[in-house]
């Protein structure tokens, strides 16, 4: 593995909604894709969307044995498995980036990777992804969760800043407490415009998602422009 000018070769494992989006920010920075791990036609698809002509058919250990920085962007109840195995098969290399992208974990998940020299880092984007393109436009106006050794986190905090977001710093010890901040938000949201859409068409509104639109944007920039301030009279 060489990395020339800062650049490096990136290989993405998991291609849900997360990995590509990613992908295709690192990749608009200057590094280099050499591939994405894709197992399911919808996943394949969603690769040749949104990465044209990057190899999706790499074995994963093949993959990370090839790239400088490897994104883990799979659900979190594979994680621990999948690093662990990869240490079992020799794939970590001394001196690769791993990175993972869950909320709830911090470095530690990555310690077989660690032992055998690889560096790691923990990224979450505070995002729900679609998987599309429009990920990489609201990406601009994200924040990442980043958890990392000392001596390393400038090059997490890098990462971040290449792909358009802004990190912010979360300990070791807080990242559970994050992920369930993050849940919530996320999950309320949801729920709660689920709720209202029902609400509308049960009285007959053809287009509740119109009606509902403006007054759920003010609503949120309100709350967050209030959080904003609490934080700085504090």
């Amino acid at each position: 593995m060489t990395a020339r000018d800062g650049r490096l070769g990136v290989g993405i494992v998991g291609a849900g909604r997360v990995g590509p989006v990613l992908g295709a920010a690192l990749a608009a920075a200057g590094h280099a894709l050499v591939g994405v791990s894709a197992s399911t036609d919808d996943e394949r698809d969603r690769v040749e969307s949104m990465l044209p002509g990057v190899p999706h058919a790499l074995d994963v250990p093949l993959l990370v044995e090839r790239s400088e920085l490897v994104v883990l962007a799979v659900p979190d109840d594979q994680l621990v498995e999948l690093v662990a195995g990869l240490a079992a098969l020799g794939a970590w290399q001394p001196g690769q980036l791993v990175l993972h992208t869950s909320a709830q974990h911090g470095t530690a998940v990555l310690d077989p990777a660690r032992a055998a020299g690889a560096i790691p880092l923990a990224v979450h984007p505070a995002l729900a992804f679609t998987g599309t393109s429009i990920d990489l436009a609201r990406l601009r106006d994200a924040w990442c969760a980043v958890t990392a050794p000392g001596p390393v986190l400038p090059i997490a905090q890098a990462l971040v800043v290449e792909m358009g977001a802004e990190p912010v710093v979360i300990a070791e010890a807080d990242r559970p407490a994050y992920a369930d901040a993050i849940a919530a938000a996320s999950q309320f949201s949801t729920a709660i415009i689920g709720q209202s859409v029902s609400a509308l068409r049960a009285i007959g509104v053809d287009e509740p998602g119109r009606i509902l639109g403006g007054v759920v944007r003010s609503a949120v920039e309100n709350a967050l422009q209030s959080a904003a301030v609490d934080s700085i009279d504090r």
